[in-house]
């Protein structure tokens, strides 16, 4: 994220929502600071330090439930940054992190050997492992997430919370004009997996890993990156997000202007993976613990998306993966 031969220009410090960040957390506005893009926060990398600053309004406490999430992480092996403060202020909620080593994986991945691709994804095997045996509450939800569980406005279809399934099935039959046959047999569905989940172990996920959320350098991972969206989950929830991204990394750019990834030089993640967290591949009923995740986000989406043409391309995959089949079916682990 601080590649500093390429980010800076020796221009000022002169943003007025970036100076009164740094002046509530008590930092100097001093140094060089490269404004980025972002789906929902404003974010400036420094020499030391990035800020962001959150005007969106609609993921509630999304800040202060990753500095708990980061706290968690203290004195374990898991690659961070470090928080440094958060809080509110006049322009939004902000919070402020050491600057890591390096730039993100979507960044550094195109230009990448196969031998450093494969370095890359191994350095983030170790890291995942260390990430779900970090000691976590069996609650650990955020917040934003509660409360669309709850019934309130959904600012974001992800990650997968099994208890909610049903949950997620109710809310797409309160749509006009809903496909009740497809919901009924979409019920039944959920029903007949359940039981596979009945003994999981919960523990910490990050739950939106992909590649503008991992930061790597020469070949490892120098830290895992926004855990606003962090939770207690089945360590699998993690493996769903990771083959979601490179079975259709075009949907996960890192901004709504930009491309994702090319898909076909993700091939082989997948494999890389499993050579260094091979646990995370041996769970009895994968494939099927795997499609049931796939579900709940489609159904998040065809319940709860705000443009009628996403809802109608997730009713199209959810049919296609009660048929058997979705975008796992040409991915090789």
């Amino acid at each position: 994220m601080c590649d500093q031969s390429t980010l800076f220009v020796d221009e000022p410090t002169t943003d007025p929502a970036l100076l009164r960040t740094l002046a509530a957390a008590g930092l100097p506005a001093t140094g060089r600071f490269l404004p980025k893009a972002g789906w929902v926060s404003r974010v400036w990398v420094g020499d030391e330090y990035v800020v962001r600053l959150n005007n969106d309004g609609q993921f509630r406490d999304a800040y202060r439930h990753e500095a708990t999430v980061v706290n968690l992480l203290a004195g374990s092996e898991v690659p961070h940054a470090r928080i440094l403060a958060h809080g509110d202020g006049p322009d939004g909620p902000w919070y402020i992190s050491e600057c890591l080593p390096g730039r993100t994986l979507y960044d550094a991945w195109p230009a990448a050997d196969s031998h450093t691709r494969q370095s890359i994804i191994e350095s983030l095997g170790f890291a995942l492992r260390a990430l779900h045996r970090v000691p976590v509450p069996a609650d650990l939800l955020p917040p934003w997430l509660a409360d669309a569980l709850s019934g309130k406005p959904w600012p974001a279809f992800h990650p997968p919370v099994v208890s909610a399934a049903f949950q997620q099935v109710e809310a797409a039959r309160r749509l006009p004009g809903h496909d009740s046959r497809l919901l009924a047999d979409v019920a039944d569905w959920i029903q007949e997996r359940l039981t596979v989940f009945a003994d999981d172990e919960r523990v910490l996920v990050h739950g939106d890993l992909h590649g503008s959320n991992v930061i790597v350098d020469q070949g490892r991972v120098t830290g895992l990156i926004d855990f606003a969206e962090a939770l207690a989950q089945p360590a699998d929830v993690e493996l769903d997000t990771i083959l979601r991204w490179c079975a259709k990394a075009q949907e996960y750019p890192p901004t709504p202007e930009e491309r994702g990834l090319d898909e076909t030089t993700l091939t082989e993640v997948p494999g890389w993976l499993h050579g260094t967290y091979p646990e995370l591949f041996e769970r009895e009923h994968l494939r099927e613990r795997l499609n049931f995740y796939d579900m709940h986000g489609e159904l998040a989406l065809y319940a709860h998306h705000p443009q009628p043409d996403i809802r109608e391309t997730a009713h199209d995959r959810i049919a296609l993966l009660l048929s058997g089949h979705n975008h796992l079916d040409g991915l090789v682990w």
